[in-house]
């Protein structure tokens, strides 16, 4: 598989390279440092797969992703993230992506990549098939409450069904007129009934029904 790496850490860049580049399967054919970069390099090497951070200055990975699948809507888009971009996963993979992989996590990321040319996506380096992002049905009531989410309160519910339609903590707070504040903390309050990790985790049982 052919691959373009984009980050801004030239360190997780070029340790990337290398170890991708060991493997016989996997060809790093180009690396850049931020979202134009990743435009430019898809444009001029249609790789397998772009593998981009989501974080980057100037033009972030979620921009770049847009204009790529855009443009070529069979791209395989996987995103490099840290826990830290927890807010940004769902809206990536709404946007279709492939999924994601955790930047420190370096030996799942091979075997992931060769999920993601199965037609599978990843999630931190764990295959999965069956869940749509498209946002298909995910409106606020057009689906009864999940068994999974019996627990929660009302307001908590509210906020994990704007979660799954990719909204962030700041677009959840003016939609759900509550502050910021109030909105992490019904999230860590989610988290800890439904013993969850993170908010990709709580808009995947959503999805799930």
């Amino acid at each position: 598989m052919r691959l373009i790496v984009v980050d801004d850490d030239r360190l997780v860049v070029d340790s990337l390279k290398i170890i991708l580049g060991a493997q016989p399967q996997i060809e790093v054919v180009g690396t850049g440092a931020n979202g134009d970069d990743a435009v430019a390099l898809y444009a001029e090497h249609a790789p397998d797969i772009a593998l981009l951070d989501i974080q980057m200055p100037g033009r972030d990975g979620l921009s770049a992703a847009r204009e790529i699948l855009e443009r070529d809507p069979a791209a395989r888009v996987v995103f490099l993230t840290t826990f830290s971009d927890d807010e940004y996963i769902v809206s990536a993979l709404k946007l279709g992506a492939r999924g994601y992989l955790i930047k420190t996590d370096v030996a799942a990321i091979p075997p992931a990549l060769a999920q993601v040319m199965d037609g599978k996506r990843v999630l931190e380096g764990k295959a999965i098939e069956d869940i749509d992002f498209d946002g298909t049905g995910v409106e606020s009531g057009t689906l009864r409450r999940p068994a999974a989410f019996a627990g929660l309160t009302d307001r908590e519910f509210e906020v994990a069904e704007l979660i799954a339609r990719g909204l962030d903590n700041k677009e959840i707070a003016a939609t759900a007129y509550m502050g910021e504040g109030t909105v992490r903390n019904h999230i860590s309050s989610i988290l800890a009934k439904m013993g969850l990790r993170n908010r990709t985790q709580i808009a995947i049982a959503y999805l799930r029904g």
